[in-house]
């Protein structure tokens, strides 16, 4: 957090450095005219220029800093001294071409290797699984990926050229890397919202390098996803009476959206739903605590501002592309073991939709866990229960 404000500070004053050399450049300009003394003038425009000078140096310096200094923490026991056994570490990996970055975390490098994928597309969730889910790393292995154009990975691909393929071959390539690394056959992989399409994406294909596959946040039908979103939207509004709401929303539109603005018409409706469900009673731990994790060690300044923008451009490129796709259509067969982990107050990504993929799935094994104080995002709204339903029947099956 402070890294941040010291940031938004510097570029504030650097800013108010560039306004004042402006002001001060015309006084010069009515001066000349006037053939007054230019003496003062002068000594202003150089003392600005040193300090203009001087500030994009220290921003400099601070980026070069937090560039190094990024890291994850290490894993202690109760008198703070580091595991022997432990692995905590960012790294980054090459994949088909493109440089991108995880981070490793568990209390024993030996433990079975899981791979969290996270929402989005764009989302990156190392700082928000370290804190929400790490009770997980004394059974597993934990493995984040930012997947290309998010966080630390912004920058493995050009935006523009991100496809559903680009994130499939990339996941898989990573999972490659982790099994000959920690020289397993296979992994367990787990996916929230986004990240659960992507990972029945990556079961379906490559069946041979996974145990079994975890869904959160369930995605199925995003097309309809977001309709029965927009339509939720709107009812809530009507019922609050709030007409700001109802005249923004329709103003829009009816998703599904395309174009340049497609991250924040459908932020228009997904937001509010977002707000409602923390002010549900009923929803545990319901607050993303977004703040702490941008500020967090993983991240350094240049990250932490692409931190938001995976969130708008890389969300507006490719959700677009997913329109298309109907789990319950082009996935209804799987070969591993699939377990949904559904919050019963979810209203981002319909249950009915989760249901009806659940009916129609064939499956060596299939199960929805439900919990019951749960909205989107079960694994912080309950995270004890999520760590201790994933030990359950991850290792104790």
């Amino acid at each position: 957090m402070i890294q941040i404000i010291i940031f938004s500070i510097l570029l504030i004053s650097i800013m108010g450095t560039f306004i004042t050399e402006l002001i001060i450049g015309m006084l010069w300009i009515l001066k000349i005219r006037k053939k007054a003394p230019l003496n003062n003038i002068v000594l202003k425009l150089k003392r600005n220029t040193v300090i203009l000078g001087s500030l994009f140096i220290l921003i400099l310096i601070l980026i070069i800093f937090s560039y190094f200094s990024t890291d994850t923490p290490i894993i202690v026991d109760k008198n703070g001294n580091p595991l022997p056994k432990s692995i905590a570490e960012l790294r980054k990996v090459q994949l088909n071409g493109r440089q991108e970055w995880i981070s490793i975390r568990g209390e024993n490098k030996n433990n079975p290797v899981l791979l969290f994928l996270a929402g989005g597309p764009g989302g990156t969730q190392m700082a928000a699984v370290r804190y929400n889910l790490q009770k997980l790393e004394k059974n597993f292995v934990v493995v984040n990926w930012d997947q290309p154009g998010s966080g630390k990975s912004y920058y493995a691909a050009n935006v523009k050229n991100l496809n559903v393929n680009t994130y499939v071959q990339d996941g898989y390539a990573l999972t490659k890397y982790l099994c000959k690394t920690f020289k397993k056959d296979k992994i367990y992989l787990v996916g929230e919202s986004w990240g659960s399409a992507l990972g029945i994406f990556l079961s379906e294909k490559y069946p041979e390098k996974y145990y079994s596959f975890v869904g959160t946040g369930q995605m199925v039908d995003f097309s309809k996803t977001e309709e029965l979103d927009y339509e939720n939207a709107i009812k809530i509004a009507q019922i609050k009476n709030n007409t700001n709401k109802i005249t923004k929303l329709r103003s829009n539109g009816h998703p599904p959206y395309y174009g340049t603005d497609v991250t924040w018409k459908s932020a228009e409706y997904l937001n509010y739903l977002s707000s409602y469900m923390q002010k549900d009673p009923g929803i545990y731990n319901s607050h993303f605590n977004t703040w702490r994790d941008i500020s967090s060690s993983e991240y350094n300044l240049v990250d932490k501002i692409n931190f938001l923008w995976g969130l708008t451009n890389t969300f507006n490129h490719v959700y677009p592309q997913l329109y298309s796709i109907d789990l319950r259509k082009n996935y209804a067969k799987v070969k591993i073991p699939i377990y949904f982990f559904i919050g019963r107050r979810d209203i981002n990504a319909p249950i009915s939709l989760v249901e009806d993929y659940y009916n129609v799935l064939r499956a060596p094994h299939k199960e929805i866990v439900w919990f019951e104080h749960s909205g989107h995002s079960p694994w912080i709204n309950e995270s004890d229960k999520f760590v201790n339903q994933l030990n359950k029947i991850l290792i104790d099956k």
